[in-house]
């Protein structure tokens, strides 16, 4: 990949949002893309590529080795600062929010460990069975889940609320813009907990700056948005585990 004078923003935007997600997944946590997004702004597109290339290594880097623990007091110092205002009701929120992630990774877990076993030498008909078997065993041990499960009104509400709250008007209008031009409406996407998102329909990404102001998550899941709604989707499966409806900025 080359990234020099000439690179787009939008092109930058998005390495710079994939590699944000997956630093957001590493032992930098959130620090390392606060500064990374910080650094962004008011730069030039010349000095945004050599930003987005110092990401790539730190975050090769920290993939690779881990990070130490001064590192970690770091990045914690740096995260303290640009977190979202959380009030002390809204921590129990999303306390109880993380209990119920828990919850559903454990039982993934659980259905994972009678799902057929695979080896290195193991066939790819060998492999899509395992997934089906766990796509079924999943299905089956959730055949009660509705919506609102994991998303529960309060923190929904809370979601809601917090982008609302952490984004200026232009900063939400252009939130919106980017979010909608992105979803490929030519692929209906049907919201319903426990079923498949659509192989044919590409995700749409979700931009670092908002990944940042959500509770966040274990690597068995991920946001992501359709339309003006989020979903909860498992990582390995794209099974809709959840949705809340209008929950752009």
């Amino acid at each position: 990949m080359h990234l020099g004078p000439n690179t787009s923003v939008k092109t930058l935007q998005l390495i710079t949002d994939l590699v944000c997600e997956q630093l957001l997944r590493s032992h930098f946590h959130a620090g390392i893309v606060f500064a990374v997004l910080a650094a962004m702004k008011h730069t030039s597109t010349f000095v945004k590529a050599g930003i987005v290339l110092l990401a790539l290594v730190v975050l090769s880097t920290t993939l690779a080795a881990g990070a130490s623990a001064q590192e970690k007091k770091v990045v914690k110092q740096i995260a303290a600062a640009e977190e979202p205002e959380i009030l002390p009701a809204e921590k129990e929120t999303i306390k109880k929010f993380d209990g119920r992630v828990k919850q559903y990774v454990s039982l993934r877990a659980s259905v994972k460990a009678k799902a057929p076993k695979l080896s290195k030498d193991s066939t790819p008909e060998q492999i899509q069975a395992a997934e089906t078997a766990l796509v079924a065993g999943l299905q089956t041990a959730r055949a009660s889940a509705k919506p609102g499960d994991l998303f529960t009104p309060d923190i929904a509400q809370y979601i809601r609320t917090t982008l609302k709250r952490e984004f200026k008007p232009a900063e939400k209008k252009e939130i919106r813009k980017v979010m909608l031009e992105k979803d490929d409406t030519s692929v209906p996407v049907t919201l319903k907990v426990n079923h498949p998102y659509p192989d044919a329909k590409d995700f749409v990404e979700m931009p670092a700056t908002l990944l940042l102001k959500l509770p966040q998550l274990p690597k068995e899941l991920k946001y992501r948005y359709v339309g003006r709604n989020m979903i909860l989707v498992d990582t390995d499966n794209n099974l809709i585990v959840d949705y809340m409806l209008d929950a752009l900025p």
